[in-house]
């Protein structure tokens, strides 16, 4: 494809993507995907092409193929997992870094790349009110971030013994603790990190759902008294079922006293941060060793971009370190090298996103946002605290409301088919998107609000889309099951 070639099929694509938009604003497309199972394969032919294809099949196809096969994230009555950043401008952001196609090995290797992106660490910083002794690096995931955390903890630990006999020199098994309601990935990261899962510890909750401290202190206890090494704290700031905040104050005195790495989840909850009036549930936070927060998740960056924060970069660049010849230049000791930040040698220019979003709503606008789906959280557990069936199971901290339907004669496991009975319903429908989870043994419907089109009417049209649903998925109320059918 040549330059005038790319022109043309370029402004072809663009006025594609923006009429996609622009539908799914107006609610045209089911929120779930409608195709089967193996439906998309069937269509791909077994082997690539053996001569070139105009780009008008290839967008013929995005619409015969692929649109069918979406999940549409952006669409307005989207209420699953967590809010998905993909604003219009972080789109051209990302398209303008995979235009210029730079890796960043080195500073040297894309300047504008390492610099940029020093820069827009610093203004998210910043926004969430974090002091200056913290420095960031983007990273893809809240997973890749929270296993470097578990890797440095691990070092620092064992007094760097990975440049020794690595974990196989017979010290006594490290030991990391986090909570019931923390993300899968931490335990991931742990696995991977070869702490093992019998020396990762889910603490209880307190009512709240937030780590019992006290727990926290008398695991530690036990550990050190059976002749364990316990080496970090993952605490979490908007847990994902749930979004509640773990005492960070209150962990970070037990850290500092028992000399633990403190690593603090904030992939979803961090975003808040943006809004002072929040910023009170991450009270403590300035003695976390390392934060991460997601930009892609409630900031309107597209996905895929995660803030990974330290308070000690030299620690960080002594355990993820290389230095090979042919990436030495006369000017790394003046500069930041981002290679030895993270696992991935080399780096995409994501700060773009972030610049382009950003400079494109301004900051107030973006707390606007927020503070309105704060709101409609707030306006949707309402409506449901004034049905008797109806029940919020949690405390609603954000944007995040997690709720049953509990009619009579259900209860036990009876309730919980219910329960993921009417959520299926309303998924399969097309009508809207929610995730079911389980709290306190049960099975409970979240809703999480933050698509970018989102508003207070489309609140309305969920409310009645859930008493829809949960009425034609009662066993005991011989109603008919709730069509495919949206608005």
């Amino acid at each position: 494809m040549t330059p005038e070639e790319f022109r043309s099929a370029g402004h072809t694509l663009v006025d594609w993507i923006a009429d996609y938009r622009a539908r799914l604003a107006r609610g045209e497309y089911p929120v779930q995907a409608t195709v089967k199972p193996g439906e998309v394969i069937a269509q791909l032919p077994n082997s690539a092409p053996t001569h070139g294809e105009p780009f008008a099949a290839m967008l013929a196809d995005l619409d015969t193929i692929v649109l069918p096969g979406i999940t549409h994230w952006q669409h307005p009555r989207f209420f699953g997992y967590f809010p998905a950043g993909g604003s219009l401008t972080s789109v051209l952001g990302d398209m303008v870094s995979t235009a210029f196609a730079a890796i960043g090995l080195n500073w040297q290797a894309g300047p504008a790349l390492a610099e940029v992106e020093q820069v827009m660490t610093d203004w998210l910083r910043d926004l969430m009110g974090l002091p200056d002794t913290f420095s960031g690096v983007l990273q893809d995931t809240a997973s890749a971030a929270s296993f470097v955390a578990l890797v440095s903890a691990r070092e620092r630990a064992t007094a760097y013994s990975a440049a020794r006999g690595g974990l196989q020199t017979g010290e006594p098994p490290l030991v990391v603790y986090t909570s019931q309601h923390a993300h899968s990935s931490v335990e991931k990261a742990a696995l991977l990190a070869g702490f093992g899962r019998e020396h990762v510890r889910a603490l209880p909750v307190d009512t709240s759902f937030r780590m019992d401290a006290a727990a926290l202190t008398a695991a530690i206890a036990a550990d050190r008294a059976a002749g364990l090494m316990p080496a970090a704290v993952v605490a979490t700031s908007g847990t994902t079922a749930v979004t509640a905040f773990d005492p960070v104050a209150e962990i970070a005195l037990i850290t500092r006293r028992e000399g633990l790495w403190l690593h603090v989840d904030a992939a979803m909850g961090g975003s808040a941060m943006v809004l002072p009036e929040y910023r009170h549930l991450w009270a403590g936070i300035e003695a976390a060793d390392s934060i991460v927060v997601n930009p892609h998740k409630w900031l309107s960056v597209g996905f895929d971009c995660s803030l990974y924060l330290v308070r000690d970069p030299e620690h960080l660049v002594r355990v993820m370190s290389t230095s090979p010849s042919y990436l030495q230049t006369a000017v790394d000791r003046q500069v930041r090298n981002y290679r030895d930040w993270g696992v991935p040698l080399g780096r995409r220019f994501r700060a773009l996103k972030i610049w382009f979003a950003l400079r494109d709503q301004g900051t107030e606008a973006l707390r606007a946002r927020l503070r309105e789906h704060v709101q409609w959280a707030r306006d949707l557990a309402g409506l449901v605290t004034t049905e008797p069936e109806w029940h919020v199971v949690a405390p609603v901290t954000l944007q995040t409301v997690c709720l049953q339907h509990m009619p009579a004669g259900l209860s036990g496991e009876a309730l919980d088919a219910h329960t993921r009975r009417w959520a299926q319903q309303v998924n399969d429908s097309g009508a809207a998107y929610v995730t079911p989870a389980v709290v306190n043994g049960r099975w409970v419907v979240r809703i999480s609000i933050g698509a970018e089109h989102t508003g207070a009417e489309h609140i309305a049209e969920l409310w009645s889309i859930l008493q829809t649903a949960a009425r034609a998925a009662n066993p005991l109320s011989g109603a008919s099951r709730f069509g495919r059918e949206y608005p």
